[in-house]
């Protein structure tokens, strides 16, 4: 079984590590988005170790509309078909149902929808997705929920909401048995559940209060940064994460910038995961410790330094500005795939440097600094 323990507090901010079947896991965390098995950008699972990734992250509703769940618990489960022996977290597909599906149709028993790939007919419920992360066998499993507009009314809401609480105890009794079968991959499958309520605090609370109840192995807060304001978004941390229990994990889906990720950390969150770093990465644009830079820029053509002095990741070690930035004008991948490198280093480095943070007792000193930093470089960018 899991073991969550923490190893220092700053504030609300914590620091732990969480003990799982496939490796602990030093939080807070940054993990890394691999959706269908692969980071965007060519990286491979080796790459991950060498950048020092913890925990990558894949999408059920992906693995399980191209190539299949069922094939990839032939060959083992994920773990051993992308070959990866570090934890996995895998994201229920409530949220692509959602976002990616054109013609959907919301049931009590799930939700009915057509495939973005073929257009194919589709039902998910918390049992399908339940046995379609259970065929996959990663570590986390997040339970199936709906994510509502950040402007949705209120009455849609608490309706929503509601229907995921009791979505919620379906997929807890579905992994239960799912791991209690003989032919399961990893009978040790851990179950997050998510709290909604898009930015009403009261409903975000209540449900925060009621899956609670379940003593699941962690909580995540979804459905934020998806419209609303960071503003908004730190509102609601600072009224939902007290209601989470404080000896579980607490997970942040979906979010965000490195500013995000240190704001988060100073309200209680563990584990963050996003996009960005990738995706930046692979359109030129890259992180340092004074802001982004965008490596098409004219300025980077004759810079023989590397993007951030004195960065250990893969392309700092090796190449200059004025090569990445001649990769990526010539649509080489290999421009691509070296500040995607890059970016994800910076975060997974940004963690460690949090959790180091953590442990000496000096981490409102060190997010002051960064930001500081992070503004500093902002301010210049617009000038040069």
């Amino acid at each position: 079984m899991a073991e969550y323990k923490i190893l220092k507090t700053e504030g609300r901010a914590k620091r732990a590590e969480f003990k799982t079947v496939h490796g602990t896991i030093q939080t807070p965390v940054f993990m890394n988005v691999g959706t269908v098995g692969a980071i965007k950008g060519a990286v491979s699972t080796m790459d991950l170790k060498e950048i020092g990734t913890q925990v990558e992250l894949s999408n059920t509703y992906h693995l399980h509309v191209r190539t299949g769940d069922k094939l990839i618990k032939e060959f083992g489960g994920l773990h051993k078909f992308m070959v990866w022996d570090r934890p996995i977290l895998t994201d229920s597909g409530g949220f692509q149902v959602f976002s990616l599906a054109g013609l959907r149709k919301i049931k009590e028993e799930g939700v009915y929808f057509q495939s973005h790939i073929d257009g194919h007919k589709i039902f998910m419920g918390p049992e399908e997705s339940m046995q379609i992360q259970s065929n996959l066998g990663s570590t986390i499993a997040m339970a199936f929920d709906e994510c509502p507009s950040s402007v949705a009314d209120r009455g849609y809401v608490q309706r929503s909401v509601d229907r995921t609480t009791r979505w919620l105890a379906r997929c807890k009794e579905e992994m239960q048995r799912l791991n209690s079968l003989e032919d399961t991959i990893n009978k040790e499958q851990l179950l997050f559940g998510i709290n909604q309520g898009a930015i009403y605090e009261d409903i975000r609370k209540n449900h925060a209060d009621a899956i609670s109840q379940m003593n699941l192995d962690g909580y995540a807060v979804g459905g934020l940064a998806v419209g609303e304001t960071h503003e908004q978004m730190y509102h609601i941390l600072d009224e939902v994460v007290p209601h989470l229990p404080q000896d579980k994990p607490t997970y942040l889906m979906g979010v965000g910038t490195p500013a995000n990720i240190l704001e988060g950390v100073e309200r209680g969150i563990d584990f963050f995961d996003c996009v960005y770093p990738s995706r930046n990465g692979r359109h030129g644009h890259v992180y340092t410790n004074h802001g982004k830079m965008n490596m098409f820029n004219s300025k980077y053509e004759m810079d023989p330094r590397p993007i951030e002095e004195g960065c250990q990741c893969p392309a700092c070690r090796h190449y200059s500005r004025a090569y990445i930035r001649h990769l990526l004008k010539a649509k080489e991948m290999l421009g691509m795939r070296l500040c995607v490198l890059h970016n994800l280093y910076f975060y997974n480095h940004l963690m460690e440097e949090i959790r180091d943070a953590l442990d000496a007792g000096n981490f409102a000193e060190y997010k002051k600094m960064r930001l500081e930093g992070f503004e500093e470089g902002r301010i210049n960018s617009k000038r040069g």
